[in-house]
């Protein structure tokens, strides 16, 4: 195209996925450009939870010291029936042997994007404001794309790949001709920010429920700052506008105790879709995020998601267009997050059934079952490691991707696909050492045999893309991965682990990179 501009990725879309995928960009050095329709950031507060994997993603950027200072981690909760507490929840120390970030953090969205904005401009980029998409094609070579400012401006952008982080209403998505399935839940929502005057426990989320209605109570940083997320079932066949005053009056209504909406920052009401596109990619152009999928709130998953869309799209675009992989690396993006979304629909599906369905059986549950079950479960250490995981987002795997090698695996206790587990050597985290974007080796020794050589010679042949580090049996790493003799990990650029092995073998690794990721010792094309 005549006088287009010319860059390696665009990005359409500047919310929490697309700025995420920004700075992942930046730390492969890959040149992008990035816009949105929006006048800037977002003030308003919407998602609010950001889990442990997404803490652990910030740490790699220098970001997540400055998110929990910020946030309000939540240590407790309470359900409550007739205005009584009727379940203790105790969220304290939830996953101290798991991660880093054993508790889940209320940071709202509106911070989440001031942070990544925060960082990106402070290396020197931006994004292109109140600019969208209006036109795109693509061929073996690259794609196309028509841009268009609120003046009505419209200039060309040539991109080797384009990612569609532009939102559930996605113009990227519509523009490929991608399908968006799902369903609609026919109950009327409310979600509200506000400052209010309610007698609490610090650190603690309440959740009034009855028979056919719910709300959820959650801290905000400042005593009184608060998030209110319910149900209106009186509203659900209406056309009316719902006031806050009326979504005020239900929530007293369910916690028959004094309270005091004083401020309200923010007022929605909506009803929530559970859908997903049919793919995540077509071609050179990729979606992430709410542009991929949407789902009900439940867990607070939906940022989280997308961040992790970003983050793992990243590293396989970057060494692919540093030719230091093939380009059918990028099938797995597809292969990897269309899973993961299909089991996230599924189970966000099930919990929001639990907490909002007006089903006979899951009142029941809801109202007689689940309240004793959840207090004895957060009692428990071994229930907390059991349910940290699935909530935090750390339990997340890719067993069942091409790039996950299975043939030496079965005898331990973790697997190729799953997260690096954590674990501390002399008082730090594992995941200090797993900071560089690049693949890791990690060599599990009992101190009886020396690697020296063998470590010069495959950082003198991948160079920047492979580092190693010897790490001593520790009885903790005995413990975690099942067996008490010297093993090899290969970790992918995500912190996933590609391959494990018994003993030691650089023809393994070579193996791996060169025939899985398709790297080769001569420069690889972009095709």
């Amino acid at each position: 195209m005549e006088n287009a501009v010319k860059t390696d990725v665009l990005i359409v879309g500047a919310g929490p996925t697309g700025l995420s995928l920004a700075l992942q960009l930046m730390r492969y050095g890959i040149d992008f450009v990035i816009i949105d329709k929006k006048e800037g950031v977002t003030d308003l507060s919407k998602a609010l939870i950001v889990h442990a994997r997404t803490l652990e993603i910030y740490d790699q950027i220098g970001l997540a010291r400055k998110a929990v200072e910020a946030g309000e981690k939540v240590q407790k909760g309470a359900l409550m029936h007739s205005g009584k507490i009727s379940a203790h929840l105790d969220f304290s120390d939830f996953g101290s042997q798991l991660s880093s970030f054993p508790f889940l953090l209320i940071y709202e969205q509106s911070k989440n994007e001031h942070l990544l904005y925060g960082e990106l401009r402070r290396n020197g980029n931006d994004v292109q404001w109140q600019t969208g998409l209006q036109s795109l094609k693509q061929d073996a070579a690259g794609v196309y794309t028509v841009l268009k400012d609120t003046d009505g401006q419209t200039h060309s952008v040539e991109a080797r790949y384009v990612v569609g982080c532009d939102g559930s209403g996605s113009e990227t998505r519509h523009l490929l001709g991608l399908g968006f399935e799902g369903s609609t839940h026919p109950r009327l929502f409310y979600v509200a920010d506000v400052e209010m005057e309610f007698q609490a426990e610090k650190g603690t989320f309440y959740a009034p429920m009855e028979e056919n209605s719910f709300v959820l109570i959650v801290p905000m940083q400042g005593g009184k700052h608060w998030r209110l997320i319910g149900n209106l079932p009186e509203h659900e066949n209406s056309d009316h506008d719902v006031s806050v005053e009326e979504a005020e009056a239900k929530v007293k209504q369910l916690v028959q105790q004094p309270l005091d909406i004083t401020k309200v920052r923010w007022f929605s009401t909506y009803r929530v879709h559970t859908r997903r596109a049919e793919r995540f990619s077509l071609g050179r152009c990729f979606l992430a995020g709410d542009a991929a999928h949407v789902h009900t709130p439940a867990g607070g998953q939906g940022m989280n998601t997308g961040i992790q869309d970003a983050y793992n799209l990243a590293w396989k675009i970057a060494l692919v267009l540093r030719g230091e992989a093939s380009h059918s690396l990028l099938d797995s993006y597809n292969e990897e997050r269309v899973a993961n979304a299909k089991r996230l629909l599924q189970s966000t599906d099930q919990f929001f059934d639990i907490a909002a369905s007006d089903k006979w059986y899951l009142r029941l549950f809801r109202n007689s079952i689940f309240p004793t079950v959840a207090s004895i479960a957060t009692r428990f250490d071994v229930a907390k490691e059991i349910l940290f995981p699935t909530v935090s987002q750390i339990g997340i795997n890719y067993r069942e991707s091409a790039l996950s090698l299975h043939n030496s695996d079965a005898d331990f206790d973790v697997k190729a696909g799953d997260r690096m587990p954590y674990f501390k050597i002399d008082g730090a985290s594992i995941y200090d050492r797993l900071n560089d974007p690049k693949f890791h080796l990690l060599v599990f020794s009992d101190g009886e045999q020396s690697y020296g050589d063998r470590q010069a010679s495959l950082v003198a042949k991948y160079g920047d893309l492979l580092d190693v580090n010897v790490v001593p049996l520790y009885p903790r790493v005995i413990e975690l991965f099942g067996t008490n003799r010297p093993f090899t990990v290969l970790l992918r650029p995500d912190n996933y682990i590609g391959y494990i092995y018994p003993g030691y073998s650089s023809e393994d690794v070579e193996s791996y990179l060169d025939k899985v990721i398709g790297h080769s010792s001569t420069q690889l094309s972009y095709e």
